[in-house]
């Protein structure tokens, strides 16, 4: 018996031996993997579906390009309005100062006539036709699939926020915990947003430093004001008062959010369409934040480009930011610039802004740069870019939305071939009613980048986060862990 065990034990020592070299090695995963995705993109058509299961799985490391209010879904923002018992205006009425779809945040002071045409959630959600309806004034749900009654796309996109900008305060922390929960359901690991804009600090004191500008001032008179500006603001009470608020509700609304598999961080920003010294004192407060609280880990600037003040004060708007950068010199920047289309604007409007978000304003990261086909010395512009790693913020179903621009249109080829990093992103999600790994699909299915392209994007959105050194390091370990599963999951799927 003891020989039969040992004869046996012999047997199956050697077979094992004999077996073939197993396939679950980490380069071939990786073969495989390149394999499979070869085949989801190959023929005149790529495999959608498939491509969808494959970014879903995807890691995706990090999102950069992220507005928190905009990334909400309208279903959310009416959890929100039904959780604290507010209404919305079911029709027009000037009389009674209601808008259509527009939410009523003081119900407590409702008249009776408002009241019977301001609509609780459920009443909203029994009346089909108004739902919808309010999904797509909320949203760009079904904005391009069928005829109807339309503002222009751009027109359509901004508007969108009036409706819950004021609910938006309500669901700050709740926000963050679903943004954080669809994040880590995606593979997304870290992820930079611009949760509320920085605060204002408004004088008549102010104001006067600036009405001394005139239409055409000279360098030394703008940079005159903007010392004097800057001397106001650090000496005002109010202003370092409301600085204080704002790093504090930072910390209230983020506390504990991070975990082994996520960090979240903040964009501090002001709006491109105030008067100058608005623009320039929620600016101050920006880098102000940013410059005390390592959470706050850049500055920008928001609203539509092609605005008729954000195009007057444009230049002005990246002088603000160099001088500010020389205070606060360890400030990142993220720029929207060149968020713009042929038409949009006159053919000059074109021709600069990207160069002055990065040669004057100092970006470290550029958001959108669409019109970098016509802006003036491109390629020396793109070369630039490169060769000193300022990385674009490519935000794809964005762009189609508000500017028209997707496929060979957009700028995509023109980056790549430049060499100019780039990190997908989602800009707002929530309105455009999609999400990073949709916006992988697009990249794949419209410019067929090679996996080593793909996975080097990925890794993009931390080498070019806002982080520190030593937690990129940290995250771009992790990232390289879930590859090596993601691809290991990859080999066995059927080819």
């Amino acid at each position: 018996m003891k020989k039969l065990t040992i004869l046996l034990f012999v047997l199956i020592f050697n077979c094992v031996q004999a077996a073939p070299t197993s396939v679950d090695t980490p380069q071939n995963n990786l073969t495989k993997t390149q394999a499979l995705y070869l085949k989801l993109l190959s023929g005149p058509s790529p495999d959608t579906a498939g491509l969808t299961l494959f970014a879903n799985m995807l890691p995706k490391g990090g999102d950069l390009h992220h507005h928190f209010s905009g990334s909400m879904y309208a279903e959310t923002y009416l959890d929100w309005v039904k959780e604290n018992s507010l209404c919305i205006f079911k029709i027009t009425d000037t009389y009674l100062n209601a808008q259509k779809f527009h939410v009523f945040t003081e119900s407590q002071k409702l008249s009776d006539a408002q009241r019977a045409i301001c609509l609780t959630v459920d009443e909203v959600l029994r009346d089909d036709s108004f739902y919808r309806d309010l999904l797509m004034e909320w949203s760009s749900k079904d904005y391009a699939n069928h005829y109807h009654a339309q503002t222009p796309p751009d027109m359509h996109f901004f508007d969108t926020f009036k409706f819950f900008e004021n609910i938006t305060p309500y669901g700050y922390r709740s926000g963050l915990e679903l943004i954080k929960s669809r994040a880590k359901a995606e593979n997304v690991s870290y992820l930079e947003t611009m949760l509320k804009i920085a605060p204002l600090t408004s004088s008549p004191d102010l104001t006067a430093i600036f009405k001394k500008l005139n239409k055409d001032p000279s360098e030394l008179e703008i940079q005159n004001t903007f010392t004097q500006a800057y001397a106001y603001l650090q000496n005002n009470r109010n202003s370092n008062d409301r600085i204080e608020e704002y790093l504090q509700s930072i910390e209230s609304v983020s506390s504990d959010l991070d975990d082994a598999d996520f960090r979240l961080r903040f964009i501090a920003y002001t709006a491109r369409l105030s008067a100058p010294e608005d623009v320039f004192s929620r600016l101050y407060a920006a880098f102000v934040a940013a410059n005390r609280n390592s959470k706050i880990v850049g500055v920008n600037i928001v609203g539509p480009e092609n605005n008729y003040v954000a195009m007057r004060d444009y230049a002005l708007h990246m002088r603000m930011f160099a001088f500010l950068k020389k205070q606060y010199p360890s400030v990142k920047l993220s720029l929207h610039a060149g968020e713009l289309a042929l038409g949009m604007v006159p053919p000059e409007g074109l021709r600069s802004h990207i160069t002055q978000a990065v040669l004057i304003a100092g970006a470290n990261r550029i958001g959108h740069g669409v019109d970098i086909a016509h802006e003036r010395d491109a390629p020396e512009l793109l070369n630039f870019m490169a060769s000193n790693g300022i990385a674009l913020e490519i935000n794809l179903t964005s762009n189609k939305d508000i500017l028209g621009i997707e496929r060979e249109a957009h700028p995509i080829s023109i980056y790549r071939k430049f060499k100019v990093p780039f990190v997908i992103s989602t800009d707002d999600s929530g309105v455009s009613r999609n999400n990073l790994s949709g916006e992988y699909v697009i990249y794949m299915r419209n410019y067929r980048p090679s996996y080593e392209e793909l996975k080097t994007t990925v890794y993009n959105s931390i080498r070019f986060s806002f982080l520190s050194q030593e937690e990129k390091q940290t995250e771009l370990k992790k990232l390289t862990q879930k590859f090596s599963e993601f691809e290991a999951r990859m080999a066995m799927m059927p080819q």
